[in-house]
């Protein structure tokens, strides 16, 4: 077959185009510049023009965990790359489908550290799913539609192509995406059907059974979280959720115990510890919600869906390890239910539910909330009230307190509208994700819940919000410290607060105003909802500062290297409990 001859940098555009991308976050420079000259000339691929290539990805980030899309970057070699790199880390860790195109010198001066040369490659080979270095124009056009599929297919992640200027100016054939069939990647996305029918009479017989799910649910598309909630409601069981599987399934309802881990609820936590069965779809047995491993769910049989095989007795030895596509595999596991007239264990599962309810009642999320100084969690609470009922609220967050506090109350019954960093933990996530989900979706309301501390890391891209009119709510917990660092030297290292506090913040108010931004300012309780019904309402963008109280500290809290039962419970937290062995609390 004869196809069209282009250049390495039309050959670009016309992949984007026919790969559906409509929006690109990047930064010109050098070793780009062909490409960005073939953006000039074209209508159909929008750039939003960041202020720093960690923005950029971040802003790419946002845009993919909002629509399901891959994110797109554009930078240039060198330091364009490397300030790329805690970015795309962040998407490996937390499965964001991103394709990052990035200059590169020419071929001939690759390895003679030519100016802002930088073994891309090689750099970014731990931190990408996969990655590649293009030498030559013929093989551009089959390379960027690889790393679409690749970047989109099994489990989700960042996939970088390094484009050598002479590439770029090359001519070579451009092929279509119909026409470009990857050699060997094939995730298995059906099931082990002996296994699911195995997998499905453990979840049957389980007398103290609990749900435990990620962000692998949300990663499987909408499909898979209407059907996770269909048959967690058949069998009556109980669900938590992990920090990135929030909004999986929906936080009202009865049988969701809330987050788990390391500062989730209680009641998930003692359930987790005391399960008999646990049904792990779609997370990974991270650190943050095992604890300490030898210790974590002593006596529960284990299954672990995942379409990632290499997750499977990663962190924690399973008893059955299913792989393939969230979506798929419960579709199955629905089928065979219904086929086999399974039913749970009715007796069992009132005895292991008033025994949840006994742990729910210890209210393990209430705080002492004065009638002057502001609660960091109070905020949060009236945020979720003042914007509740409507469909349109995305939530982005920074890290540290306030990102767990905005886990644990503000509450998601739906997918795809909670975008946060979880397995990095990047400060400075939340203001340019926040960018990308309002790209994405121009009428709705998206605030990034942030700490002073955090949105200093990129508050640079006020200057892009600004120039693309983007109406961001960047709504800041500020209690004048590094929260969470400052709570951990509290907690574990004798009150020495070294290096934690805030000495010199920027006048909120005021730098929002030199952005064309609005400034907003809460300093007591009464003050809170006329700023957020504010905030709400302006057409702008807005940075609220909250004052909070500055020694609150985020309960409950799993230390490091402690089990689930082993919680660190907060001061509102009066009920004082013995916790058997087992965790379990006899009602």
């Amino acid at each position: 077959m004869a196809y069209d001859q282009m250049t390495g940098a039309k050959i670009v555009i016309q992949a984007l185009i026919d790969q559906g991308v409509t929006d690109v976050f990047g930064y010109p420079g050098g070793a780009i510049l062909p490409v960005y000259d073939e953006l000039f000339q074209q209508n159909h691929v929008r750039h939003i023009l960041v202020r720093q290539e960690g923005g950029a990805v971040h802003a790419a980030e946002g845009y993919a965990r909002s629509t399901g899309k891959v994110g797109v970057v554009v930078v240039t070699s060198g330091p364009g790359a490397t300030n790329a790199v805690t970015g795309i880390a962040d998407a490996l860790m937390d499965s964001v489908p991103l394709v990052i195109l990035c200059g590169q010198v020419p071929t001939h001066l690759i390895g003679n550290d030519a100016f802002q040369e930088c073994d891309t490659t090689g750099v970014t080979r731990p931190v990408t799913k996969h990655n590649y270095l293009v030498k030559s124009t013929d093989q551009l056009a089959r390379t960027i539609h690889e790393a679409f599929y690749v970047a989109r297919s099994g489990r989700p992640g960042p996939v970088l192509i390094d484009l050598p200027k002479d590439v770029q100016f090359g001519t070579g054939p451009y092929l279509p995406p119909t026409d470009v069939v990857h050699k060997t990647y094939r995730p298995k996305t059906r099931g082990d059907r002996q296994q699911i029918e195995q997998a499905v009479a453990m979840i049957a017989e389980a007398k103290r059974p609990i749900f435990y799910c990620g962000g692998g649910v949300i990663n499987s598309g909408t499909r898979a979280c209407d059907l996770l909630t269909e048959f967690v409601r058949m069998t009556g069981y109980p669900i938590t959720l992990t920090l990135m599987g929030l909004g999986a399934y929906p936080a009202s309802d009865r049988q969701f115990l809330g987050m788990v881990g390391m500062h989730g609820t209680y009641e998930a936590n003692l359930t987790m510890h005391g399960c008999d069965t646990m049904i792990a779809i779609g997370s990974r047995f991270d650190d943050r919600v095992t604890g300490r491993i030898n210790a974590f769910a002593p006596d529960a049989l284990k299954i672990h869906v995942d379409i990632d095989p290499s997750s499977v007795n990663k962190n924690v030895m399973v008893d059955l390890g299913i792989i393939g596509d969230v979506a798929d595999v419960l579709e199955q596991m629905i089928e065979v239910w219904k086929a086999r007239g399974y039913q749970s264990d009715k007796r069992a599962l009132d005895t292991w539910w008033k025994q949840i309810d006994h742990w729910r009642g210890r209210n393990s999320l209430a705080f002492l909330q004065s009638s002057e100084v502001i609660k960091p969690q109070y905020a949060i609470q009236r945020l979720y009230e003042l914007t509740k009922g409507r469909d349109d609220v995305y939530i982005t967050t920074e890290v540290g307190q306030h990102q767990m506090w905005a886990a644990q109350h503000f509450k998601f019954e739906k997918p795809l509208h909670w975008m946060t960093s979880g397995g990095l933990g990047t400060m400075g996530y939340g203001l340019p994700a926040a960018m990308g989900v309002q790209l994405a979706h121009p009428g709705a309301l998206v605030v990034d819940i942030a700490g002073e501390a955090s949105i200093m890391m990129n508050i640079q891209e006020l200057s892009t919000l600004s120039q693309y009119r983007l109406p961001v709510k960047v709504f800041i917990l500020n209690n004048e410290y590094m929260g969470m660092v400052r709570q951990w030297q509290e907690l574990l290292h004798g009150g020495r607060y070294s290096e934690t506090y805030m000495s010199s913040l920027p006048d909120f108010v005021k730098l929002a105003d030199a952005y064309g931004a609005v400034g907003l300012r809460a300093e007591k309780v009464d003050q809170l909802d006329d700023v957020i019904k504010e905030m709400i309402s302006v057409n702008r963008t807005v940075i609220a500062d909250i004052r909070v109280d500055k020694a609150e500290n985020c309960f409950p809290m799993i230390p490091s290297g402690a089990a689930h039962n082993e919680m660190l419970l907060g001061p509102a937290d009066q009920a004082e409990q013995p916790i058997s062995e087992d965790g379990m609390v006899l009602v």
